[in-house]
């Protein structure tokens, strides 16, 4: 709780910080990156360009159902930006499924994140660099001043660093200071190689895995909202993230006539 008050606080207090015309997309701000040995800076071309083959190979083999997608096709039909809202443990399905769409992705300043920016810009994202720890206000600023230009943004809700699958306040932040409708999804493979020792469980999908993607109705957060209207948004954030996680892990485990069920479901699910 305290975490969220205090983070609604600063971003309100830094609600005019940044004229729009001062920022773009791909400028790092002010959360400068830690300094890097002369090996780890020969690094990152490298893995930035492994990675975005690997994505580039494998993604097209997907065969991704859509399930609850009329519910991020209101908001586009209204002519709105979203705040986009997912586990890091599908990070390389959501890359690859929103890839070309101009998004703005908050993007961490250490190492990893370096060579993440090259990988999902070649994709056709746009980055905000911040984190949890460093640069998070200002990674959120200029978020912010992209959702009112029109462009849609997106956060790895519980990155970079985890705990896994508890949601962090940047989404209600942004939903607060903007008015933009926060968009919840989740994205399960049939097939995939899981890094069991990662923090988040990462997945990797094997080549022509079958896939789904749940998406929850939007969920609005005043922008006059109090403490207290916060803190209760924080929490339909984080249940709804667990359900599109739940429903869309347990799929595959499905017999068709329960997955049938489920589709009808979640068509209806539009408040």
């Amino acid at each position: 709780m305290r975490e969220v008050l205090y983070y609604t606080a600063v971003a309100n207090d830094a609600k005019s910080a940044v004229p729009h015309d001062r920022q773009n997309a791909n400028q790092q701000f002010d959360a400068r990156p830690p300094e890097l040995s002369r090996w780890r800076r020969m690094q990152i071309p490298v893995i930035a360009w492994a990675v975005y083959w690997v994505v580039r190979l494998i993604g097209p083999t997907l065969r991704v159902e859509y399930v609850g997608v009329q519910n991020a096709v209101q908001i586009r039909d209204a002519g709105e930006a979203a705040i986009g809202t997912f586990w890091h443990r599908c990070i390389f399905s959501a890359i690859w499924v929103w890839r070309k769409r101009g998004i703005v992705v908050l993007n961490t300043v250490n190492f990893d994140g370096q060579w993440t920016r090259r990988v999902i810009e070649k994709l056709g994202f746009g980055t905000a660099q911040g984190s949890s720890s460093r640069g998070a206000i200002e990674g959120l600023t200029i978020m912010a001043s992209r959702l009112e230009e029109g462009k849609h943004v997106a956060l790895t809700i519980d990155g970079p660093r985890g705990p896994r699958y508890v949601a962090k306040p940047g989404a209600v932040i942004l939903a607060r200071r903007t008015g933009k409708p926060v968009s919840v999804f989740h994205i399960a493979l049939q097939r995939a190689h899981t890094f069991e020792k990662s923090w988040d469980l990462f997945q990797l999908p094997y080549p022509f895995s079958r896939a789904v993607m749940l998406v929850a109705p939007p969920i609005r957060v005043p922008v006059d909202a109090d403490s207290e209207i916060v803190h209760q948004k924080q929490k339909e954030i984080q249940a709804a993230l667990e359900r599109v996680r739940d429903v869309a892990e347990s799929w595959f485990g499905l017999s068709e006539d329960e997955r049938e069920n489920l589709r009808e479901e979640w068509s209806d699910r539009t408040t």
